[in-house]
């Protein structure tokens, strides 16, 4: 077995795991990055990038006997097609089961970067009513932090991979550090005009998004093409992803180790000196066992295959699973409650256009329950979605036949507003995952058992963003076509947090104020599995602040000697 030493090593290369190798690798440290998938190549691995649809077998839409043998799961998130198939797991290697008839979506991609290359890409800081509403209201455990902790780590963030997007003066979606916003359409600048005029507490705003207006040229960054094919990769670097942005950044200093094919089987505990000491990784492609050491381990694996290893990690010290004597590990588990809240048709702007594929839409933040509980429901909701004028691709999906109906997709049909719901999910001690330790996937690792229900909260404000959503765009002239207040599965947000909750307890939950497992000094988990609520708000600006923040600390901690 071969054993190789490292101040720290880092396990995942997403989000969370490229910043932690980045920050940890400035402060001075020693990294090994261990990534379980295989290696993507800025640029040069991106092989669809450039691809027109004419240019597949299956013009785009992929092959439905390879989607439905390989793809069961994958094939239902918006962001997969046949360019973007290939970063998406095979579900046939890579099975999870699910409690009763529960239903769970869980969108992964094993690979260098993970979901970094895949993502929403949508930039949104939390704010004290998110950070305070467990300890308000009493559902989950207060958090250890609060804004004010966390807005230095979002400047950085924000400043290293830069956002695009307009400040508003929102207490609940506080501004950031933000390059100049892509601009609205003309229904959407007039939808922010009415809801204004009508609803003064409410603000529709450019989603802020990780797409470069302004290049970083000592980077190798160049602004956004506006193409709005970034799930493919992008080789201009115009969005943030590990292999655009953190991954140089490391490699930059030298001290940088990276390794893929590399599964982590289990984290090495040393009961004597309560630390961990390594990680036991599994070859993908030898399948050969290899352990690897160092002073500390950080988790960014994504956070249900975080609780995942933490719970396959047993030991005598810790038979349920470790750093779990709080008995939390695994539970609490939280997704967005997303769906369609409604879409409709927006007359009178026959005459008007837009330039161009914008990567991003538009936001109303939450605008309910703010300073002090108004509703009959807690917490809250936000709306994402944008306005557009759909191209004669419409013709695939409506009843039609002849030279007029040829004619009429010449030109670009009614405009059409949309917007979709996130709900706030309450951490829930019923929902959780655990292991199935009978059934194993390709790597040789347990299968996840997952179950997860919305509660009776999240199904009362899908019904209050469904009504409101029907409210403003009647209000605006639009017409209503259709909205929807039943959630998609849970997982669909591509949002799945929780499981290893940070806490100012330590018998009631995993981590404290700096990503630190309470119940061992030098392991520290800053992937969404440390989140102990889900606000209504996109999650991964979050991840990575808290990820740059902890890893500062870390870095300050060994070298102290105090870890």
């Amino acid at each position: 077995m071969n054993k190789q030493t490292y101040d720290a090593i880092v396990v995942g290369s997403g989000i969370t795991g490229g910043w932690a190798a980045k920050t940890l690798c400035e402060q001075g440290l020693r990294v090994l990055l261990l990534e379980r998938g295989r290696n993507v190549s800025h640029r040069q691995d991106y092989k669809n990038e450039m691809k027109a649809p004419w240019e597949l077998p299956f013009r785009g839409k992929g092959d439905k006997r390879y989607l439905d043998s390989y793809k069961s799961v994958q094939q239902h998130n918006g962001h997969l097609d046949e360019w973007t198939q290939d970063y998406w797991v095979n579900d046939s290697e890579h099975p999870y089961q699910t409690a009763g008839d529960t239903a769970f979506n869980w969108y992964r991609g094993y690979h260098l970067g993970g979901r970094s290359i895949m993502w929403g890409r949508q930039c949104y800081r939390w704010s004290d009513t998110d950070f305070a509403a467990n300890g308000k209201d009493g559902h989950g455990t207060d958090w250890p932090i609060r804004y004010a902790d966390v807005a230095p780590w979002y400047d950085e963030v924000e400043a290293f991979i830069g956002v695009s997007g307009a400040s508003e003066n929102l207490a609940q979606l506080p501004d950031g550090q933000f390059q100049p916003p892509m601009a609205l359409t003309p229904v959407e600048q007039y939808m922010r005009e009415q809801i204004a005029a009508h609803y003064p507490e409410r603000c529709l705003t450019i989603g802020r998004t990780a797409n470069l207006t302004e290049a970083k040229l000592s980077e190798g960054r160049v602004a956004c093409q506006r193409r709005n094919i970034c799930g493919r990769g992008c080789s201009f670097g115009a969005y943030f992803s590990t292999q655009s942005s953190t991954l140089p950044a490391a490699m930059a200093t030298g001290r940088l180790t990276l390794k893929t094919d590399a599964v982590v089987d289990t984290v090495e505990y040393d009961a004597t000196h309560k630390k961990v000491t390594g990680v036991n990784v599994i070859n993908r492609e030898t399948k050969k066992r290899e352990q690897y050491r160092a002073r500390m381990v950080f988790l960014c694996a994504g956070a249900f295959n975080t609780v995942a290893l933490l719970q396959r990690s047993v030991s005598e010290s810790f038979p349920n699973g470790l750093a779990n004597h709080s008995g939390t590990l695994g539970k609490y588990i939280m997704d967005h409650a997303s769906t369609l809240g409604v879409a409709s048709i927006m007359p009178g702007f026959e005459k008007h256009y837009y330039y161009g594929n914008r990567p991003t839409g538009i936001v109303i933040p939450r605008f309910v329950n703010l300073a002090e509980q108004s509703e009959s429901y807690l917490r809250g909701f936000s709306y994402q979605g944008g306005a557009y004028r759909p191209s004669w691709s419409r013709g695939t999906k409506q009843a039609g036949l002849g030279e007029a109906f040829k004619q009429d997709l010449r030109g670009p049909g009614d405009w059409k507003f949309v917007l979709t719901t996130f709900a706030e999910c309450l951490p829930a001690e019923r929902n959780a995952i655990t292991q199935d330790w009978h059934n194993k996937d390709a790597d040789g690792l347990p299968q996840l058992r997952i179950d997860f229900a919305f509660g009776e909260n999240e199904h009362k404000l899908l019904r209050a963003a469904k009504d409101e959503a029907a409210a403003m765009v009647s209000k605006a002239g639009g017409k209503v076509l259709f909205g929807s207040d039943r959630p998609n599965p849970g997982g669909s947000a591509i949002h799945e947090m929780g499981g290893a909750r940070m806490g100012k307890d330590k018998t009631s939950s995993v981590l404290n104020a700096y990503n630190q497992a309470h119940d061992i000094d030098n392991l520290f988990i800053t992937d969404g599995a440390a989140m102990a609520s889900s606000a209504c708000q996109n999650p991964s600006l979050t991840y990575m602040a808290l990820t740059a923040r902890a890893a500062t600390f870390a870095a300050s901690q060994l070298k102290q000697n105090k870890i």
